[in-house]
């Protein structure tokens, strides 16, 4: 619920006053309150923390964006603290958890608090790591997209440097081109036809009679 401020009018702890820009109507307060969502964590952090007694909503919104606005400016030392006394209550929580869980005599009790302990534990580890995080980021390594079809890849500082195959030399690969019919155009292999028996049987003329005479005709093509 929204009100427009009146300074000489008194106004309830739980009743959120807004304070309007100039020409703002009422109607467009409360949606840019809807839409930037700190008014209703304002009153949902109150309605947690009834063990401090009765807190005054519009203080609180106000003390929420102060906090906000520290963050954007990069001044993390309050959410640092904040996580500091997280981490300590979590500790708390587990050990409370587990020395009940150590006086229960029933299987299912014992089971039920020692798994409360270890969840209790566990945030209260992820809580310890995330400050460390905050408090020594370290830089991430990206690597680019490699192709390591040409050897091995090694990665320096998000650069990637190929092995001693990253390319072929121009020798090779005019050889490839040749090995494909793409530099050496020879023209299609005409078939013999009936009138040139001699060019057809010309493999036979090349036949050795026995297998030494063919080590011999090896020897002399090489």
């Amino acid at each position: 619920m929204a009100k427009k401020q009146r300074p000489t009018a008194a106004r309830e702890s739980n009743v959120l006053v807004n304070r309007l820009k100039p020409e703002q109507t009422p109607e467009a307060a409360a949606a840019e309150m809807m839409v930037e969502g700190l008014a209703v964590n304002a009153a949902t952090a109150t309605g947690y923390s009834k063990m401090l007694g009765e807190l005054d909503l519009t203080e609180c919104l106000a003390a929420l964006i102060a906090e906000t606005r520290k963050a954007q400016t990069g001044d993390l030392a309050s959410l640092e603290a904040r996580l500091a006394a997280q981490a300590v209550t979590l500790n708390a929580m587990f050990t409370q958890l587990a020395s009940t869980a150590s006086r229960m005599t029933i299987v299912d009790q014992i089971d039920r608090f020692t798994r409360l302990a270890f969840k209790a534990q566990s945030q209260c580890r992820a809580t310890i790591e995330t400050l460390a995080l905050i408090k020594n980021p370290s830089p991430a390594v990206f690597a680019r997209q490699a192709n390591i079809a040409h050897g091995p890849q090694q990665v320096n500082n998000g650069t990637v440097e190929s092995g001693s195959r990253a390319g072929k030399p121009e020798t090779e690969q005019i050889k490839v081109l040749e090995a494909h019919g793409e530099r050496l155009d020879l023209g299609t292999a005409a078939t013999p036809s009936g009138s040139d028996q001699a060019m057809a049987t010309v493999g036979a003329l090349d036949r050795p009679e026995d297998r030494a005479r063919q080590s011999a005709v090896l020897k002399k093509r090489r």
